[in-house]
């Protein structure tokens, strides 16, 4: 099966664009190269969570070094999955990556082993889990504390996006239209 989807990737950039929409990936949408704004749209939730994370960090503890800390183990946390688990895809290197983050790892790491997709995914993703539930407790121990209307809509408003729009947006957008989702850990229960 891997070595007919990489055939299928292999054909999908020898033809012209109108071609490459008609050429569909099992029960996926068409296999197509994406643009820079759906890359950016892919991953504007992940952004947008950090940024809210880190409004929480300075709210709650009023210092500009957790906040700091928080937005580098952000962008720590996204080039970690580039490296160490994208040279894994079968898209690798491609612009038939949803998020854009196969050619970035490209320029980090050699193509590595497609088989070995599902076990680096679920090694390496447990190192973010972190970013999603970090924010959360220092602003309900701060709302614990100190009870305040901005930090309980702070909360909110990460809650919404990071547990919500995120993973809606990434079952329903990118992930949904990622051409390996039938391997991968993260959509495969879920298409």
């Amino acid at each position: 099966m891997n070595q007919r989807m990489g055939e299928r990737l292999l054909a999908q950039h020898k033809m012209n664009s109108d071609e490459k929409d008609n050429i569909s990936c099992k029960k996926h949408c068409p296999i197509h190269e994406y643009s820079h704004l759906q890359e950016f749209i892919d991953n504007l939730p992940y952004v947008i969570m950090i940024l809210l994370g880190a409004a929480i960090f300075f709210t709650s503890i009023k210092s500009v070094i957790p906040t700091g800390l928080y937005i580098l183990y952000g962008i720590v946390g996204a080039f970690w999955i580039i490296i160490f688990v994208c040279p894994y895809c079968h898209y690798y290197s491609t612009r038939v990556c949803p998020c854009g983050y196969g050619q970035i790892a490209a320029k980090f790491r050699k193509k590595k082993d497609d088989i070995l997709f599902v076990e680096k995914f679920k090694k390496n993703i447990p190192v973010i889990i972190p970013l999603w539930i970090a924010p959360i407790v220092a602003g309900g121990v701060s709302l614990k504390l100190d009870f305040s209307i901005w930090m309980l809509a702070l909360i909110i408003l990460f809650a919404i996006d990071s547990f919500v729009i995120l993973p809606l947006l990434s079952t329903k957008y990118g992930c949904a239209h990622c051409p390996q989702k039938d391997t991968c850990p993260w959509m495969r229960h879920k298409s």
